[in-house]
């Protein structure tokens, strides 16, 4: 057999070998590129499946063990089409208990386009993601939402257009004796790899206002937190540990900034 036949069915080999492994790879390929991505802090667990169908929750780590405590509640599910394979993305992702509709992800490896949803965020499960949650113990209702959203790579990073809003629903802490507190939006306008943020207060005892920024992975925040009129000894405590009070303001007014 001549060298370039030999070279011929051992490329066609070496393809339907990768092509096997590719069809037939575990669903725990997505937890490791999720945990190598978030320097471990979330994971997959109990995966099941394929990487092309498959289902698992997300978790962060709960102890020095590894031991993964889910985050969302409900299993994500998805469905990931095999045109991967020629460079296209076609992905269905699915969880009734946290998204309010299943996410369309579309597109190729430079230019995404991630359909809109919302996904309800557990407070009490957020302390597992650490400082300052797990002091401030918050409680309440916790929804992130958005448009449709485009991502694609640049040069220097990743550029994302569209509009994200968290919506913090008669929120509470551990450290209030007032529960509620409040209601709260904080909403994102993405351009590029910056975002504008905006955070307002809808009702509540603790007002919470402010404007500022995300630019190139870095937050840039500028903002007021004071207690509503005859609620200011209750909310001191809480007050303190927010920031330092404003000086030249005749009420006790706690700047927030952040840069």
């Amino acid at each position: 057999m001549r060298i370039k036949q030999k070279i011929a069915w051992f490329s066609i080999a070496l393809v339907c070998i990768l092509t096997t492994v590719l069809f037939f790879a575990p669903a725990t390929w997505l937890g490791m590129a999720l945990a190598k991505n978030t320097g471990g802090r979330l994971d997959l667990g109990d995966a099941e499946g394929s990487l092309w169908n498959g289902s698992a929750f997300i978790g962060v780590a709960a102890d020095r063990h590894g031991d993964l405590t889910p985050l969302l509640p409900g299993r994500f599910s998805w469905h990931l089409s095999p045109i991967l394979l020629l460079g296209q993305i076609d992905l269905a992702l699915e969880n009734s208990a946290s998204l309010s509709q299943p996410v369309s992800v579309t597109g190729n490896f430079r230019h995404l386009q991630i359909g809109p949803s919302a996904v309800k965020l557990p407070s009490e499960r957020l302390v597992g993601l650490g400082a300052p949650l797990n002091t401030l113990k918050p409680a309440g209702e916790i929804t992130l939402s958005w448009d449709p959203l485009s991502l694609s790579l640049a040069e220097g990073g990743l550029n994302v257009d569209g509009t994200m809003k968290l919506s913090m629903d008669k929120m509470a802490s551990a450290l209030s004796p007032i529960k509620p507190l409040g209601s709260y939006l904080l909403s994102f306008v993405w351009h590029g790899q910056s975002a504008d943020l905006e955070l307002k207060t809808l009702s509540g005892a603790l007002l919470l206002t402010g404007k500022g920024a995300i630019v190139n992975g870095q937050l840039q925040f500028s903002g007021e937190a004071q207690a509503r009129d005859g609620d200011e000894d209750k909310l001191v405590n809480l007050l303190n540990l927010l920031g330092q009070r404003k000086p030249g303001v005749d009420k006790f007014v706690i700047g927030l900034e952040f840069k």
